[in-house]
Parts: C-alpha cells; sequence; structure tokens
C-alpha cells in the first residue's frame, strides 16, 4: 500500500514525495487510519519506525479538514521529552505541512524563552513542546491550551523516567476534556499502562514489533575487559577497525565529558552530549556527527533518545545500563531501514548481573569476546555501581535507573522493566520527582 492509497489530503501527499518516501512503515501504515478516524490511539513504537510521521501526518490532516476558529489557537499539542526530540518533531511538522496554511512552532527549555512567546503570541495551529518549558509558559499566562483538540505523548515512556508525570497530570488539567489523545511508547510497563488508563478513551493499539526484542540486522558482541582498560580497548577497537560514526552510550554525564575528552588526546574526534550541554553546543555536536565531521558521539541515555540518524554503523555500550530495556533502545539505534549495524558492549566484572539480565530479557546469550592485548583479569573483584537513590547495586543487576535518581539534573529515573501490562482492544489488522526540569 502506498501513502496515496491512505486517504490522506494532497498537499500531504506532496510533501511526503518530496522527503522522497513512497511507501508507508508498519507504523505509518496502522496509525495513520487509526488517528484519521479520530479515536485514541496507544502505540508502540521506537525510535527508528517513522512513528512521527505516523502521527503528523493525520494530526495536519485532521486539522486543515476541521473548522477554523478565527483567531489561531493551539489545536494539537505534541509533547516530547527531550529538546532533540522535540526540535526534530517539529521540523517534521513544518515539512509535512508545507503546502498547508497551518502554523506551528517548538518551544523547550535552555533557550531564551521571549522568542517562543513572540510566536506563540502571533498565533498557532501546532505546539510542539517539553513539558517543563510549556507549563512555565502556560503559568505565566503566555500560552492558552484551552482550544486543543489533538494532544500527542510522544515517548511516554521516557517522560515517565524523567520524573515529568507531576508536569502531564498538570498540563492535562488545563486541557479541554474533549479531545484526541494518541499515546506512543517504545514500552507497554505497568506506568505506561496506568497512564494509558487514566487518559485515553477506548484506544485503538497498534504494537508494530515485539516487545523488548533487538533488530535481527544488528551484530551483537560483549567484550570482557576490566574497568580501567574499558577507554583503551575503545580506542583500540576504533581505530583497528577504522569505525566512523560511533555512538557510544555511557552512564552519566561526567563520564561522558571524561570519555570524549580522553578519546580526543587520543586523536579520535569525539564530543559528549547530554542535559548540561547547552542547545547550541548539543545541536553542534549532533550536525558534526551527521555530517561525518565528528567520528565519535558519547551519549547519556537521556539525551540520546530521539537522535535520528540514518544508518548509524555502530553503537558502543561503554557502560551496560542499569534498566535492560534501555539495552534495546541504545542498539535499536543501528540496523535500521534495512541496513546492518554493530553493537558492542564493554562488559567488567561489575556489569555480570547486568549482562545477566539483558540477556534474560532478549532471550538470547550474547556472544563474549576478548581482545588480544586487553585479557581480563580472572581475580577480579567486582565493585558496586553508583546508580543515584539506589548505590550498591553492581555486580548483582538489581540496580534502578540509570546514573542518577529521578528528578535530579540527569533525569535518569527509576523504572520497572517487567511488561505484564494489560492491553487494550488491539485496532483490526493491526500487528518528578525534586523540581521541575527543563528538557
Amino acid at each position: 500500500m502506498t501513502f496515496s492509497e491512505l486517504g490522506l489530503r494532497a498537499e500531504l501527499l506532496r510533501a511526503v514525495e518530496a522527503q522522497g518516501y513512497t511507501i508507508p512503515t508498519p507504523i505509518q501504515l496502522q496509525a495513520i487510519p487509526a488517528v484519521l478516524e479520530g479515536g485514541d490511539l496507544l502505540a508502540s513504537a521506537q525510535t527508528g519506525t517513522g512513528k512521527t510521521a505516523g502521527f503528523t501526518l493525520p494530526m495536519l490532516q485532521r486539522l486543515a479538514d476541521g473548522p477554523r476558529p478565527g483567531r489561531r489557537e493551539v489545536r494539537a499539542l505534541v509533547l516530547t521529552p527531550t529538546r532533540e526530540l522535540a526540535a526534530q518533531v517539529g521540523e517534521s511538522v513544518a515539512d509535512y505541512g508545507r503546502h498547508l496554511t497551518l502554523k506551528s512552532h517548538v518551544i523547550f527549555g535552555g533557550v531564551g524563552q521571549q522568542p517562543q512567546v513572540d510566536a506563540i503570541r502571533n498565533g498557532l495551529d501546532v505546539l510542539v513542546a517539553t513539558p517543563g518549558r510549556l507549563l512555565d509558559l502556560q503559568q505565566q499566562k503566555h500560552v492558552d491550551l484551552t482550544k486543543v483538540e489533538i494532544l500527542v505523548l510522544d515517548e511516554a515512556d521516557r517522560m515517565l523516567d524523567m520524573g515529568f508525570i507531576h508536569d502531564i497530570k498538570k498540563i492535562l488539567k488545563v486541557l479541554p476534556p474533549k479531545r484526541q489523545n494518541l499515546l506512543f511508547s517504545a514500552t507497554f510497563s505497568d506506568e505506561i499502562q496506568a497512564l494509558a488508563n487514566k487518559l485515553l478513551d477506548r484506544p485503538a493499539m497498534i504494537e508494530v514489533a515485539r516487545r523488548n526484542t533487538t533488530a535481527e540486522l544488528v551484530d551483537q558482541a560483549i567484550y570482557r575487559v576490566d574497568r580501567e582498560k574499558k577507554r583503551d580497548l575503545l580506542a583500540h577497537l576504533i581505530s583497528q577497525h577504522n569505525w566512523q560514526q560511533v555512538l557510544v552510550f555511557t552512564r552519566t554525564k561526567h563520564g561522558a565529558n571524561r570519555l570524549a575528552e580522553q578519546l580526543s588526546k587520543q586523536d579520535i574526534p569525539s564530543m559528549a552530549i547530554h542535559g548540561n550541554k547547552s542547545q547550541s553546543a548539543r545541536t553542534k555536536a549532533l550536525a558534526a556527527f551527521k555530517g561525518g565531521d565528528l567520528q565519535v558521539l558519547v551519549a547519556t541515555d537521556i539525551a540520546a533518545r530521539g537522535l535520528d540518524i540514518n544508518e548509524l554503523p555502530h553503537v558502543v555500550n561503554f557502560e551496560l545500563p542499569n534498566v535492560a530495556e534501555d539495552y534495546v533502545h541504545r542498539i535499536g539505534r543501528t540496523g535500521r531501514a534495512g541496513s546492518e549495524g554493530q553493537a558492542v558492549s564493554l562488559v567488567c566484572v561489575d556489569e555480570h548481573g547486568l549482562l545477566k539480565g539483558i540477556e534474560r530479557l532478549i532471550k538470547r546469550d550474547l556472544e563474549k569476546r576478548i581482545e588480544p592485548g586487553f585479557e581480563p583479569d580472572p581475580n577480579a573483584k567486582p565493585e558496586p555501581i553508583e546508580n543515584g537513590r539506589n548505590r550498591g547495586g553492581g555486580g548483582n543487576g538489581q540496580g534502578r535507573g540509570n546514573g542518577q535518581g529521578r528528578g535530579n539534573s540527569q533525569g535518569q529515573g527509576q523504572r520497572r522493566s517487567d511488561d505484564q501490562s494489560q492491553a487494550p482492544r488491539r485496532r483490526r489488522g493491526g500487528g518528578g520527582g525534586g523540581g521541575r526540569r527543563q528538557a
């Protein structure tokens, strides 16, 4: 089936064609008709599946087809967890809506708010926002949300992880009770199910991939190594195999900074991206990485969420995540769209318990390798892994969170990795904490 068979307006089809797309992805094939029907939707889709177009295209169509108020009002609100994802969604809205008369804008923290206030004052149809900045502007009476017809929560699981649930609840209170709600999440945890039960009215459900599985086209391998030799092993692998465009994950912002600095000193161009970086620094690093000028981008899970990099060949877990599901999210950034990818994890004795948890989740044993010259000490003793409020989780794999506690500056909160939710009806044929933080 092509986009033209999904009932989209000619203006939207022209925009889709200009982007070079002809065949809808599975999530688009199911989500677009569901959203056009006007009902609520609960969709499981990870980054890289085409989910943004899956809700953007039908959202724009419903706005264009609907009655126009005398003055431009915010009729569609898209909430995202991070600045990068907000910017990307905003770009998609602009690209797909270029032949319509709708106006849109993106707001997020970390930058001056006056230009955002000015854009809102001039009138908008679509507002893409991170929760913290949106709530700030709403409480200052700069934005009126009483006319919202469509609400989209994108990557809702990550918003909950980042401690945005209280902000989201405050935002929901100022929205009109009658509206269309679209909730997209990479996982269906208990927390997501609880949110869906409160937010959605008899939603259609779409799940485009089995839960907690890893891509078939990703070559996954574990390198056993002592913790103090990880950096040298990473530099060795990058240089030995001439890896280009390598996305490396660390648990903490400090660790990301330190690793990027150390790799750069070894003539491997590297930059870090995380929540403490300014928006301009994050944008600059991402542009250099996408353009091929930057060999290595070191990121925390939160900062990497929403990064859309086509045909990313290499993902490296410099440190395993404390939450097994995050391993699936991390390596899902390679091996997309039919391209092969490689995911390498550097695992020391501290992380053996975390590794077992990951293998249980994905239901497979990962290949174990030892690089000559970097053999691990068989007598090494595990040390605790600090992970926010829960300390001492190393070795046993029981740590929750990912480097920091809920509601702090890192934004990695506790989360459950089980998946025991009761799904709502399936669509036929369908497969914070401590103070508010700005994304």
